[in-house]
C-alpha cells in the first residue's frame, strides 16, 4: 500500500526578488504579504513603518497600486500576523474566537500529540504541550516509535549495571534472581564483542526501548500528564534495528487509528518536520494522516469537530508565511521546556544520531523558538522570549 499524504503539506507562497511576478494579476495576497515581510527584513523596519517610497524604491510599487497604499497593505499583514498569536492553543473559553486560530468551544478539548520519537513532543512543542495541560485540556501523548536505535550502548551498560546491582541487593529470594545475572552476562558479552556497524540483537533493542520509555514517562510526569494518557505505539515500520526503516503498512495505520478512535480528539498535533534525515517523521505523519483519511471515508462524525495542527522544531522551523498559530513562551516556560527535554538523558551528547547540527536538541529548540519571537518582534509585533509555531492541516 502506498501512502503519500504528506505531499499534501504545501507551503505558502514565497516572494523571490530574483523571480518577481510579471503582471499585477499574479500578485496574490499571500505573495504580497511575503514581499512585505521580505522588504521589512531588508530595510530593518517594522511592517507598519514601511512607506510608499520604500515599496517604490524596492521595485514593488505594483503592491501599493493594487492595495491602495503602503498603510493599507501593511495593516492587513500586521493584523494577519497578530491574529496568529495566541496564549490559548486549545482555544480560550467564553471568548470571541473570530480572529483566534483555535475555537473557544468545546472546552476543555481532548487532544492527542503524536510524537515520532519519544522526545519530539517536548523538543518541538514543549511549551504548548505544558500550556494545554495547565489550561485544563485532556492531553494524550502518543509516542509512535520506540526510538531504540538512537540509544548509545553505554546507556545499556549503565542500566544493566543498575539492574544487576538492584537484583544483588533485593532480588536474592526472588524467583527471577537467577535470570537477571545470566541475562546481564549475556548482554555484557554481546556488547563487548559487538563489531562496528553490527546490528543490536533483540534483547539490546528492547532495553534501549525501555530506556526511551522511562525517559518519556519522566518528561510526561514533569508536565503533569497522567501516565494513563501516555501511549507507546511501537509502530512496526521502525523496528528494523537499523537507520533504514521498513516500509510502512496498514498495520502501522491501524495502530494509530485505534488510539484516535478511542480518544475521538478535538485537536491533533503531528510532526511536519519532514527534514528529518532518517525519514521517521515523514512515515509517522503518513500513518496519522492515513488514519484520518480512512476515518473520513467511513464518515466518522467526531472528525467534523477535529483540527489538525502541524509542528516543527527538531530539524527546521516554519517560515513566517506558513505560520497560522504561534504560541508565546515566557522565560519560565522556556526553562520548563528545557528541563522536560533534559529528562531524555540518553539523547544528550552521547546520542548516536544528532545529525550535522552540533547543538543538542534543547539548544536547537530554544534557538529556533527565540528566532521566531525575534522575527515577530522585528516585524513590529509584541516582543516575547520565545514562540512555538504551527500550521493547520485540512483533513
Amino acid at each position: 500500500m502506498q501512502f503519500n499524504l504528506t505531499s499534501k503539506i504545501t507551503s505558502a507562497e514565497r516572494f523571490n526578488p530574483e523571480a518577481r511576478p510579471t503582471s499585477p494579476d499574479q500578485w496574490t495576497l499571500g505573495l504580497a504579504f511575503s514581499a512585505a515581510v521580505w522588504l521589512s527584513q531588508k530595510l530593518n523596519k517594522p511592517i507598519l513603518k514601511i512607506t510608499n517610497a520604500d515599496y517604490e524604491e524596492a521595485g514593488l510599487k505594483v503592491l501599493t497600486d493594487i492595495y491602495g497604499s503602503a498603510y493599507d497593505l501593511n495593516i492587513r499583514l500586521f493584523n494577519h500576523l497578530q491574529h496568529t498569536i495566541t496564549g490559548w492553543p486549545g482555544g480560550k473559553p467564553n471568548a470571541d474566537d473570530t480572529h483566534r486560530p483555535e475555537r473557544a468551544t468545546p472546552f476543555p478539548k481532548r487532544v492527542i500529540v503524536f510524537s515520532p520519537h519519544p522526545d519530539d513532543d517536548v523538543i518541538s512543542m514543549g511549551g504548548t504541550l505544558n500550556r494545554l495541560v495547565r489550561q485544563g485540556h485532556e492531553v494524550h501523548v502518543a509516542y509512535e516509535t520506540s526510538g531504540n536505535i538512537a540509544v548509545n550502548d553505554e546507556e545499556v551498560t549503565r542500566f544493566m549495571h543498575f539492574i544487576n546491582g538492584f537484583n544483588q541487593l533485593f532480588g536474592n529470594n526472588n524467583a527471577m534472581g537467577g535470570v537477571i545475572p545470566a541475562k546481564y552476562q549475556e548482554i555484557k558479552k554481546f556488547l563487548k564483542e559487538k563489531k562496528a556497524g553490527e546490528m543490536d540483537n533483540r534483547d539490546v533493542l528492547t532495553i534501549k526501548g525501555l530506556i526511551r520509555r522511562g525517559e518519556a514517562r519522566l518528561a510526561s510526569s514533569f508536565n503533569n500528564i497522567p501516565l494513563s494518557r501516555v501511549h507507546f505505539l511501537d509502530l512496526p515500520f521502525y523496528e528494523s534495528g537499523r537507520v533504514e526503516k521498513l516500509p510502512m503498512t496498514q498495520a502501522d495505520v491501524d495502530i494509530v487509528a485505534k488510539l484516535i478512535e478511542e480518544v475521538k480528539p478535538h485537536q491533533i498535533f503531528v510532526a511536519a518536520d519532514l527534514a528529518d534525515p532518517h525519514g521517521t517523521h515523514r512515515k509517522c505523519t503518513e500513518a496519522v494522516l492515513a488514519a484520518l483519511a480512512q476515518a473520513k471515508e467511513r464518515g466518522e462524525s467526531w472528525l467534523a469537530d477535529c483540527r489538525v495542527w502541524m509542528y516543527r522544531g527538531a530539524w527546521a522551523e516554519w517560515p513566517i508565511e506558513d505560520i497560522e498559530m504561534c504560541v508565546p513562551i515566557s522565560p519560565e516556560e522556556l526553562l520548563q521546556k528545557r528541563n522536560a527535554i533534559l529528562k531524555h538523558s540518553s539523547q544528550m551528547e552521547s546520542a548516536p544520531y544528532l545529525g550535522n547540527d552540533s547543538r543538542l536538541f534543547w539548544q536547537r529548540a530554544e534557538d529556533r523558538n527565540r528566532a521566531t519571537a525575534r522575527l515577530y518582534d522585528a516585524l513590529g509585533l509584541a516582543s516575547y522570549e520565545a514562540m512555538e509555531a504551527f500550521r493547520e492541516y485540512h483533513i
